[in-house]
């Protein structure tokens, strides 16, 4: 493996940061970079009939408080489930899926109404949710207290509505390395948005004081929620944690693309590798940034490793290959560039959900993913149809990627397009702008 170093040229119109959203990014993870993001999103973050659709925003709000609950403290709730954590904590299985279903049929079965944060269990109580929404559309009084389960503990949303106003207390508890469940934060905030969404996700959010938010935004700090309420089929669920969950949307391009295996578009294969290097090696991409952020660093990697990692999950022959990357056939490399400083991403993106699927007669999985966004407060931000093609019991290949509008039918192809804002996603730089930045010179 050849590495070169190649120093970062300043020049005064240089223009990389091709929009707003890209310098909101690069500050954003300058802020990380120093720590700063860290610290501010410590403690508790947001980490998704006819159906009715509605939002509310509360007016004339006032200063929100920590907030005193009436409602039934963290204790009340952990006790209940106490012996699933305790035997999960003893065989290492905390983190389960099994452990996360049956804490939440346990709430559930004690009245409560339950969900996990990683969408990947059915809501226990459902129902009081449905009712509750449905008396804010009413305007009538109505509370509810929702527990939200987490890796680390619960989220307890205390949910207070009158004259079609929603106010939240949102309590975070989380266990200490000794077991001890802490209430780590207490705030209390208005709905500034509200809504209940054809995809059946409540989304709500709202904004509240906090010190460590206003030094850096001079702003109060916003929290965004999105729940889904109404049930998933539940192989719609396995198919998105084999297939498109481990890949998701950030860093790549696989799911944000049109593509087929006759055409790779605009597939980026570089973002791929980064992708799939971890996975099957089972260990971080080596080829990484130099220390100095101002020396662009490049890579030669030999062609049966960076082929072998492209050709595990997609149908393409070498020749396609090397003519979408850059080849280098004296030396038999693939030279490679790792993201710098320019490439970075917002750090909050959507996350993708598979909501139907299609066993095809050939033998591929055809998935329709919505990719929900709660920052964006909606359940579907975009959609697109991703077709796989299993190879055995673990072994696949990605056979194409199709973004789905949501146009009315007649839109052409182009205007459809534009429909898709992916403001987040940031491409590799091309050629031409990778020269610009750090010239090419050693």
């Amino acid at each position: 493996m050849e590495k070169r170093k190649y120093r970062h040229k300043r020049k005064k119109n240089r223009k990389l940061l091709r929009s707003s959203a890209s310098m909101i990014k690069a500050r954003l993870r300058l802020l990380a970079m120093t720590g700063i993001i860290a610290l501010v999103m410590a403690g508790c973050r947001d980490e998704p009939l006819e159906v009715p659709d509605f939002e509310t925003a509360a007016e004339n709000r006032e200063e929100p408080l920590l907030a005193e609950s009436n409602c039934d403290n963290g204790d009340s709730i952990a006790v209940i489930y106490r012996d699933i954590y305790e035997e999960a904590a003893k065989t290492g299985t905390l983190d389960s899926l099994e452990t996360m279903r049956r804490i939440v049929s346990r709430l559930g079965e004690n009245g409560y109404v339950a969900v996990d944060s990683e969408n990947q269990v059915d809501m226990a109580g459902a129902e009081q949710v449905l009712e509750f929404c449905k008396k804010v559309e009413e305007e009538k009084n109505a509370e509810l207290t929702i527990i939200l389960l987490t890796d680390q503990g619960f989220r307890k949303f205390d949910l207070k509505t009158e004259n079609g106003c929603v106010n939240i207390v949102r309590g975070c508890y989380e266990y200490d390395k000794n077991g001890q469940l802490q209430n780590v934060s207490t705030v209390s905030y208005p709905a500034d948005v509200w809504q209940y969404t054809e995809e059946g996700y409540l989304i709500f959010e709202g904004s509240y004081y906090s010190d460590e938010n206003y030094v850096l935004t001079l702003s109060d700090a916003t929290e965004h929620t999105a729940l889904r309420i109404l049930p998933l089929d539940e192989r719609c669920r396995e198919l998105n944690r084999k297939y498109i969950l481990p890949i998701g949307y950030e860093h790549n391009n696989i799911f944000l693309t049109d593509w087929n295996e006759g055409d790779f578009g605009s597939l980026d294969f570089y973002d791929v590798f980064d992708c799939f290097y971890p996975i099957l090696y089972q260990n971080p991409v080596p080829y990484v940034l130099d220390e100095n952020p101002e020396i662009g660093a490049v890579y030669q990697i030999p062609e049966d490793i960076f082929e072998n990692v492209i050709m595990t999950h997609f149908h393409i022959d070498r020749e396609a290959l090397r003519l979408k990357t850059t080849y280098l056939s004296k030396d038999a490399v693939y030279e490679y560039r790792p993201r710098g400083f320019y490439e970075v991403e917002y750090p909050d993106i959507p996350y993708p959900e598979v909501v139907s699927y299609t066993e095809n007669q050939d033998g591929t999985i055809t998935l329709i993913i919505n990719a929900v966004y709660p920052d964006e407060n909606t359940s579907k931000s975009y959609s697109h149809k991703t077709v796989i093609r299993p190879l055995g019991e673990e072994d696949f290949q990605y056979v194409s990627n199709e973004m789905l509008p949501s146009f009315p039918s007649g839109s052409t192809k182009e205007s459809a397009k534009d429909e898709f804002d992916i403001w987040w996603h940031s491409d590799r730089l091309t050629e031409e702008e990778w020269q610009e930045t750090y010239g090419g010179n050693e």
